[in-house]
Order: structure tokens, then sequence, then C-alpha cells
């Protein structure tokens, strides 16, 4: 039997850097996403995946379109990438902004995770959500985006005691800084020296290393592994807390 994943925000970044590892080590994988411009171009030469234009933060979506990524009734992977970030200050946060962050990261991560859960059972599937390094330590400016991700981790842990008896493992990857062209789009000169500066590795991670750590979790040499944090991060997390570039 093929294997078969589902990748949220699949049409860039992380979540298409996985789901070009998944083809190329045989899996068939639903590629969703809510960018329908975007998705198309992603999925247009790869053979294997079948793209389904989705928001996430919709149940409507979400229940319309599990049967058109899961047609078999069958998951063996569901990793949750998509998210939306927005980084400011408390005081500038509105709840609008803050609600913006919360239905597509916690929100969404939990409606594509509980509408897959049939699928997940009857493939005895794994669960890597996409959290993040700001989830695990505290910094200015991502009161909404952190949060959100502390709760991913946290609801990682609850899917990993609660489905463990239906052989679904869940875990969660938290990504340091990573060289996407968003990422080099809005850091500037002085806070890519800061992090080098920070980061033991001294540099960003890829995009490609961060879906290896992902296709780990998800793979039979992980049979053991459930209810765990992975920070690949670059050693980042273990230098201690403080940017001062980042608050400028």
């Amino acid at each position: 039997m093929t294997r078969t994943a589902l990748v949220t925000g699949a049409a860039r970044g992380i979540g298409l850097a996985t789901t070009k590892l998944f083809l190329a080590e045989g899996w068939d994988v639903a590629m969703i996403d809510r960018d329908a411009e975007a998705l198309e171009e992603a999925a247009r030469d790869l053979s294997g995946a079948r793209p389904v234009l989705c928001d996430i933060s919709r149940p409507e979506q979400v229940a319309a379109m599990l049967p058109q990524a899961a047609p078999g009734g069958h998951l063996h992977a569901l990793v949750n990438n998509a998210g939306v970030a927005d980084f400011g200050p408390i005081a500038e946060t509105t709840f609008e902004r803050w609600r913006t962050v919360m239905e597509t990261n916690l929100d969404g991560t939990f409606l594509v995770s509980q509408a897959a859960l049939p699928a997940l059972k009857a493939g005895r599937g794994a669960i890597v959500n996409i959290a993040s390094i700001s989830g695990l330590r505290a910094s200015t400016l991502r009161v909404a985006y952190g949060t959100s991700k502390a709760a991913v981790i946290q609801l990682t842990l609850q899917q990993a005691a609660e489905l463990g008896e239906f052989g679904i493992r869940a875990n969660a990857v938290c990504p340091g800084p990573v060289r996407t062209k968003l990422a080099m789009a809005v850091h500037s000169p002085d806070i890519i020296a800061a992090y080098h500066d920070a980061i033991p590795l001294n540099r960003y991670g890829s995009e490609d290393e961060i879906a290896q750590a992902i296709a780990f979790l998800c793979s039979e040499k992980a049979s053991y592994i459930t209810g765990q944090v992975l920070a690949a991060d670059g050693g980042f997390e273990a230098t201690g807390i403080g940017l001062p570039a980042l608050r400028r």
C-alpha cells in the first residue's frame, strides 16, 4: 500500500519542501493550501501530489477537504504546517490581529487533526505539528505568534496522550530561524548577524533540513517516539534569551 500524507501550507516554504521529500520517498501527498495560484504552481510538476484548496481556519472547508485529501480513507501522516505570523508590540496587537494568528495556527491545526482522525486511525498514522522556537522561548513582538505556537505544543502533548491507544503518534517540530524567502525579505542585516551570533551552528537552517526532521518523525524509524518536541534550531534554544537587534 502506498503511504499517504496530508501536508497543510504546502504551496511554499517548509510545507513544499516536506511535500517534495515525501514524494521522493514514494509517498502520495495531498497538498493543502488556501492560496489557489501558488498551490497550482507548486503542484504542477509534482507527480504523486494532489493539490486541494482549503482554508484550514474554516471548519466547513476542512470538512469538505478531507474526503479529497484522503480518498482511500486512510492517512499515514498528517503534517500541520500551515501558519501565519504577525509581529508587533503587545500594546499594538489588536484582537483582530490576535484572532487572525490564532484561527490558523491553533484553530486550524485542531480542526484538521480532528477531521483527519478516522483516516489516521485507519492508517495508524503519525501527526507532526509545526510549532516554532517562539513557542519554547519568549521574545519581543511575538505575543500572538509565540502564544499560538506554545499552544500548538500543548495540543501535540494532548494528542499523544489521547491517541496513542489507536497507534497514532503525535510530535511537534519547532524550527528556529530558517532561510526562507520571507525571512530574508524582512530580516535586516543587523538581525541576520545577531541570529548568526546567537546560534551555535552560526547559520540559519534550510527548509529541507526542517523537512528531514518532519519526515523522520512520520517514518517507521520513529515508531516509538510520541509526545516529543523537537527543536530544529541549530542549538538556538540552548543559548538563552535575548537578541537586542530584534528589539530595535
